[in-house]
């Protein structure tokens, strides 16, 4: 049985004419086909516009999944990570955080891998207590080009890739990437160690120091595995990842009821 990979809603306006104002809940195809690609089965959870309905919602969604996919988006709203709003800061969504971040720590709670894509990794890494860079052109020295102006199929620059790391076991010690991101993470939270950076040393792969729960990466595999099967790897890890731990919390519930 495959395992249930749960990805996380963004929600878009629609300009419907029939509907005023109209909203839509949305993942985009691409995580679906890259999923299923890679032997997970794709599901998408929106969260609530009613914040008081988040910790309920939370715990109705948990069973349904056996491992959490958190992908790109808005900005992440900076007080979230002890900072006031620069100029640069584009548009957040606190509604978003407050579901992202409560559902992250439940997740982990329960011991299922969570796998952090762009702003995805951005808030993976808040919830632990790291911090961000707000805008990387303006307040990193030297910074390479992040946000690129090609198309998001195509790979812009190169990253080191840790060794010893899982990162690495799966794509040795470089890897060319695309950059769709003005936003990166500054500090590392509690329990996350550096997998991959940008020859600017800009954090671009996190990984779980005591565990394998956690990956948080800054560039985009879903887009590129069509040209470069080894980025299929990154999701194929932690869907086994997913089906191994759902085993375990299985086992772990028979024994539990014996």
């Amino acid at each position: 049985m495959r395992p249930v990979i749960a990805l996380v809603a963004d929600v878009i306006h629609d300009p419907s004419v029939f509907t005023v104002p109209n909203t839509v809940d949305i993942s985009p195809t691409m995580f679906k086909d890259t999923i299923l690609e890679a032997g997970g089965l794709p599901i998408t959870i929106p969260y609530p516009t009613n914040a008081r309905l988040i910790p309920e919602v939370i715990q109705a969604y948990l069973p349904l999944f056996d491992g959490l996919i958190l992908p790109g988006g808005p900005d992440v709203d900076p007080t979230r990570y002890g900072e006031q709003p620069r100029p640069q800061l584009q548009a957040a969504n606190p509604l978003l955080d407050a579901f992202e971040l409560e559902l992250i720590k439940a997740t982990y709670a329960a011991g299922k891998p969570m796998f952090g894509l762009c702003r995805g990794s951005h808030i993976l890494n808040v919830a632990f207590g790291g911090t961000l860079y707000q805008d990387l052109e303006t307040e990193k020295a030297d910074a390479l080009r992040h946000l690129q102006a090609t198309s998001g199929e195509y790979p812009t620059h190169h990253v080191a890739i840790v060794p010893q790391t899982r990162l690495a076991k799966l794509l040795g010690d470089t890897a060319y990437v695309n950059s769709r991101h003005h936003q990166a993470s500054r500090t590392l939270g509690a329990g996350l160690r550096l997998a991959a950076k940008a020859y600017d040393g800009t954090i671009e792969a996190f990984e779980s120091e005591d565990n394998d729960l956690i990956l948080g990466i800054q560039w985009h595999p879903e887009n590129l595995w069509q040209d470069a099967p080894s980025q299929l790897k990154i999701y194929a890890d932690f869907i086994e990842r997913a089906a191994s731990h759902r085993q375990g919390i299985s086992t772990l519930a028979a024994g539990e009821a014996k």
